[in-house]
């Protein structure tokens, strides 16, 4: 990653990383170099296959055509591909990126949920862990597939078709403590979505490193903490809910409603709704009650322009209470600037912003003028 200096006196141990997640269609992986330009150090694409281009393929593309940015999957979805295919794919960029490939994974809330099914186990999860790191750091791992256990390795690691001699960094998706144990295990870092109060990204990286210690591991220096949200840079005197915040950021703001809705369908959950939302989560859910399609394929409906664009008749959820309760760095330049420094001070390592589909390149390319260059 690019590190960005905040003074001259800062431990640049402490400095934050800015990195920019994409929705991947692939006719718009220039973007991706223009990013790069910008001064962002990461890139992430989802993989949610049922929404939007192969990340693989987009990932290609941005390999090929940039040289310094890392680049990486953000999230992998593990219940979608064997964990050989995962190592494998991942390899395949880093053989066109050395160096500067990264692996984000999760159980697969979203990639799943599209098509009304669960994420996979977080036991599961973590056997699929372990295959990976093996099979990315070029080691003979045993696999078992369909009750069938056998030795594997890549067989010609050294003739161009992938790279395992630059270690491609695992950062793992967990909130769970059972899933934040296997980071600590498995991980290189971790990623966890919006808003993360101190005390609970501090129990969180505690439950990490009693992983780590279980598995008589060290957690590295460099173990990445990444916050995936959303950030606009206010003109003087607009409003925090105007109509071009809204097409910039309402997309993300909006999936925290998808998140809770599917919490709450499955399990009855409503713990992680914020209590600041209470009132609009009330009406979402009466929202999506009055949908005219069968509610056992109402995941079809509730997650139509996933973190890619809002749909016109869900801008009305995007309220202040929604945008701050969710993290979104939205402000002044002096304001934004302030939130990462409490972010920073809370011992986050990366933000990671995705904005809306359309409207990505102008409010990254604002962030980069207005943020990064003045952080």
């Amino acid at each position: 990653h690019i590190w960005l200096p905040l003074s001259k006196k800062r431990d640049r141990k402490k400095m934050m990383l800015f990195g920019a997640m994409v929705t991947p269609r692939v006719s718009d992986w220039m973007l991706i170099k223009d990013i790069e330009n910008m001064g962002f150090g990461s890139v992430w694409l989802p993989d949610s296959h049922m929404i939007y281009s192969d990340t693989y393929a987009v990932l290609s593309l941005a390999a090929a055509n940039t040289s310094k940015i890392k680049l990486g999957t953000g999230i992998a979805v593990a219940p979608t591909r064997i964990a050989p295919v995962t190592a494998h794919s991942i390899a395949t960029i880093n053989q066109l990126a050395p160096g500067r490939t990264f692996l984000g994974i999760g159980t697969g809330h979203t990639g799943m949920r599209v098509m009304g099914m669960d994420p996979i186990k977080v036991g599961e999860f973590r056997e699929y862990l372990r295959v990976t790191r093996a099979l990315l750091h070029g080691e003979e791992i045993d696999y078992t597939l369909n009750g069938k256990t056998r030795d594997i390795k890549f067989l010609h690691p050294d003739d161009g078709f992938i790279n395992v001699e630059s270690p491609v960094p695992i950062y793992v998706a967990a909130d769970g403590p059972l899933a934040l144990q296997a980071a600590g295990i498995y991980g290189d870092g971790r990623i966890c979505s919006h808003n993360q109060s101190k005390a609970l990204l501090k129990d969180s990286l505690e439950t990490i490193k009693l992983g780590a210690q279980k598995a008589q591991r060290v957690l590295p220096e460099t173990f990445n903490t990444t916050v995936l949200t959303y950030a606009c840079v206010l003109k003087p005197g607009e409003s925090i809910t105007s109509e071009r915040v809204i097409d910039e950021i309402g997309s993300m703001a909006i999936a925290s409603l998808h998140y809770w809705w599917e919490l709450y369908k499955n399990d009855g959950v409503t713990s992680t709704i914020a209590r600041s939302c209470h009132a609009i989560w009330e009406e979402y859910l009466e929202f999506t009650e009055q949908m005219e399609i069968p509610l056992e394929k109402r995941y079809q409906k509730v997650h139509l322009g996933h973190c890619a664009y809002i749909l016109p008749e869900e801008r009305r959820f995007v309220t202040e209470n929604l945008i701050r309760s969710t993290g979104g760095l939205v402000g002044t330049p002096e304001e934004i600037i302030g939130m990462i420094r409490d972010r920073e001070a809370m011992g986050l390592t990366e933000i990671a912003l995705l904005p809306g589909m359309e409207f990505a390149r102008k409010n990254l390319s604002d962030f980069s003028t207005h943020v990064i260059e003045r952080y």
